[in-house]
């Protein structure tokens, strides 16, 4: 990976952030959702997205497999590319806060200290952790794309939860239990969204 380049200089441009986020009529802000395979992050994501959409707030959704159609086609399932992949989405989604947007990211992401990472690229209240705590009996049973049969035969390897670590959250903004009614988890997180202040609708 290049290291960082001296000619290269950060441009500020006349429309603000705080001017975008006046026109949208919310802050921008990143609900960073973790959970295990099959927890229901990306349900629960695009259930919320569906919500924010019907009363007017602008969003954009980062789910994990479509990243790594584009954006980390070139990556693998190794600690370090697993590492770059959320340092990768990391950034967009701070460049999608700047635009104003509540971007909503639906990864995996097992390890604290990358989830930190992205939460230092952020101003303070602008990442939001959302811990998607569903068993990993419950995850298993569901398996949606067969991971879990595969990795329990041996033929995927680094899985989190089977043989590759997740390291649930400590202290999450919010911690939502995985086998209830999906609206019922959309509205716990537009109740936090509208306490915060980030959200008027």
């Amino acid at each position: 990976m290049a290291g960082h380049d001296d000619n290269v200089v950060w441009h500020d441009h006349p429309v603000t952030r705080a001017a975008r986020e006046q026109q949208h009529g919310h802050q921008g802000v990143v609900l960073w959702f973790t959970g295990l395979s099959g927890s229901g992050k990306s349900t629960v994501a695009g259930a919320l997205e569906q919500a924010l959409h019907r009363i007017g707030v602008s969003t954009y959704l980062l789910d994990g497999d479509n990243v790594r159609h584009g954006l980390c086609r070139d990556l693998g399932f190794s600690d370090d590319d697993r590492k770059e992949n959320i340092r990768r989405v990391g950034e967009v989604a701070k460049l999608m806060v700047d635009a104003g947007l509540v971007v909503l990211t639906a990864f995996i992401s097992p390890h604290r200290a990358e989830r930190q990472m992205v939460r230092d690229l952020l101003e303070p209240g602008q990442f939001i952790e959302v811990f998607v705590d569903t068993p990993l009996e419950v995850c298993e049973a569901r398996d949606p794309k067969g991971l879990y049969r595969k990795a329990r035969a041996g033929e995927l390897r680094n899985f989190t939860g089977i043989d590759s670590v997740y390291e649930a959250p400590e202290s999450p903004d919010i911690q939502l239990e995985g086998g209830q009614l999906v609206t019922k988890l959309a509205a716990q997180l537009l109740d936090l969204l509208r306490d915060r202040d980030i959200i008027r609708s």
